[in-house]
């Protein structure tokens, strides 16, 4: 059973039970291997206020409120599902980063991970962060591009292959984009950041890699594209393409079945507000 609460208003479309829960915290560990550990990448030295959009969770946001004990740090998300107990610095609101900005003061440090799937108005979201910031303040997304690439030909004909057209059709049709990462670093600078940089990682899909490390990143992927599958599927399946829940079950097991030597992109990009 996938269990689904206030995070299904508006445009997101996953579940919200434990096991995604569970997966959100993967993708966690995912982005901290892929950054050294590094729970970011902008040149930040010691921000006062900081806000983590979309934050599920809220595990990035409490792990930064431990790194950073003289910031305070606000996660927003549009579901109360983070932890009772917390840092003294952290705290959690409940907001729709597509609704106007009212924050009482403005931020050294925004940050946001795999949100471009769910919004429809990127201009909006990149103009209410630059108006948020103060001057001198930095912005950092991490994006995951939900567009599936091989090294040799094994993607062709799969049912994975097929899979991820029909996603990024459905999706469309429902006035998102599931690769719409590659398109911040043009957004951020029509919105007027500077110093904006962009670094793309590949990640396994599975342990197939050669390198301890990249068969244990790939471990984590494969997980978490499993465990993670089903939900998006069901979701924007049925919703948007007009398939039949038992119809998408018998397709998810062809599937899990291919999701295997192949390689999934992923994005991250930063950038500067103007001093």
């Amino acid at each position: 059973m996938v269990a689904h609460s206030t995070g299904t208003r508006k445009g997101y479309f996953l579940p919200n039970d434990e096991q995604e829960q569970s997966r959100l915290d993967l993708q966690h560990a995912i982005a901290k291997t892929l950054l050294k550990g590094n729970l970011a990448l902008a040149p930040i030295e010691k921000p006062r206020r900081v806000l983590d959009i979309g934050t599920g969770t809220g595990i990035w946001a409490i792990e930064f409120a431990e790194q950073y004990p003289d910031s305070d740090v606000l996660g927003t998300d549009l579901s109360p599902i983070q932890p009772d107990y917390l840092p003294p610095n952290c705290r959690f609101e409940i907001d729709d980063i597509e609704d106007e900005w009212v924050f009482s003061h403005k931020f050294d440090y925004i940050h946001g991970r795999y949100l471009c799937a769910f919004l429809k108005d990127f201009n909006h979201m990149f103009r209410s962060i630059h108006e948020s910031l103060t001057p001198g303040g930095w912005v950092e997304f991490q994006e995951t591009i939900i567009q599936f690439q091989a090294i040799d030909m094994t993607l062709e004909g799969t049912a994975l292959q097929r899979w991820n057209a029909l996603l990024l059709e459905g999706v469309r049709k429902m006035g998102r984009s599931a690769i719409a990462g590659v398109r911040y670093k043009k957004l951020m600078q029509e919105a007027g950041f500077i110093n904006i940089n962009e670094k793309r990682f590949a990640v396994p899909m599975n342990p197939w890699a050669k390198g301890h490390n990249e068969k244990m990143l790939g471990a984590m992927q494969m997980a978490n594209n499993l465990e993670g599958v089903d939900g998006i599927t069901m979701a924007v399946f049925t919703r948007s393409l007009g398939w039949k829940p038992e119809d998408v079950e018998l397709f998810l097991i062809e599937v899990k079945r291919d999701m295997q030597d192949k390689k999934i992109h992923g994005l991250c990009i930063w950038g500067q507000k103007p001093r």
